[in-house]
């Protein structure tokens, strides 16, 4: 009894750390692995401002040629290369994702913080009209802004950040509600610290790692959200190359020319993936329970 006793107590936490190992491994990759693909698309962007392998608006390598030395992706329906076209759309992409975000956060962290901060009746009305917001279909509210700015990159990404916006101000103002009933908030109150001392000190340091969280998985959707309007035309014009254009002109040829609608679709799973999984890296990071787990 006494020889089996400290082998079951060793046996425990043994097994134990031999799992630790292996979930700490786990989320490392995910955020390895996320890091890697954003790093590939940010690089290819970067790339395309010093070096393309041929004018994207050129026409001369023939219609729908495959992959060779020369067009290492083959060309699309009017003979451009596609690997410059597949370049440019890294650009856009990332802008729209990144534009997206910056419009969609500040706006929805404005918001968020007004309602939790605001009196019963003002909270509830903000509550109501976010919910509102969120409810009402993106793309409409794109054909909406394009019909007053026109079809551009900018109208597209004021479209995605207005949407994201209520998406980012519901749980801003969650978050937020959440902190000010904590003590320590209270305790500042007391003291006499004003409102924008608590929200610099204490709600915004508190409510930033999940809305980190939240905007790196908001920038994966603007990506396909701004793929999906320049796929219906109310996205940036040509000669712009967005990956969701590409899709659009491709599909025409998917079966004598896959190459032309593989390329652009494998770019925007690669992105939003990487953006997932660094997402979801970043929850591990920040959340202290998830680490000691």
């Amino acid at each position: 009894m006494s020889v089996d006793t400290p082998q079951t107590m060793t046996d425990g936490p043994a097994t134990v750390t031999a799992a630790v190992p292996r979930r700490r491994g786990s989320r490392r990759a995910t955020l390895i692995v996320g890091c890697v693909l954003l790093g590939l698309v940010v690089a290819t962007a970067l790339v395309s401002y010093f070096y393309l392998p041929y004018p994207p608006e050129q026409i001369g390598g023939g219609r729908l040629a495959g992959p060779s030395p020369t067009h290492w992706l083959g060309t699309d329906t009017l003979g451009r290369d596609l690997m410059s076209q597949l370049m440019i759309g890294a650009r856009i992409a990332l802008a729209a994702g990144g534009g997206s975000v910056l419009l969609g956060g500040a706006l929805g962290i404005v918001l968020g913080l007004a309602a939790a901060f605001a009196q019963r009746w003002l909270d509830d009305t903000l509550a109501a009209v976010l919910d509102i917001l969120i409810a009402f279909p993106t793309l409409l509210l794109a054909m909406l802004v394009v019909a007053a700015r026109g079809a551009t990159l900018s109208s597209a990404i004021i479209a995605i950040g207005l949407a994201m916006s209520a998406v980012v101000a519901r749980l801003t103002r969650i978050l937020a509600k959440q902190v000010l009933s904590e003590q320590f908030v209270v305790a500042a109150r007391t003291s006499g610290t004003g409102w924008l001392g608590i929200i610099g000190r204490h709600v915004l340091p508190n409510i930033w790692p999940t809305l980190a969280v939240n905007l790196a998985l908001q920038f994966g959707l603007a990506v396909l959200a701004e793929a999906s309007l320049s796929y219906l035309g109310l996205g940036a014009p040509p000669p712009n190359a967005s990956w969701g254009r590409l899709l659009q002109e491709a599909q025409g040829t998917v079966y004598t020319a896959p190459i032309g609608a593989i390329a652009p679709g494998i770019a925007i799973v690669a992105l939003v993936i990487g953006a997932n999984l660094l997402a979801d890296g970043l929850r591990d990071v920040f959340d202290p329970a998830r680490r000691t787990r």
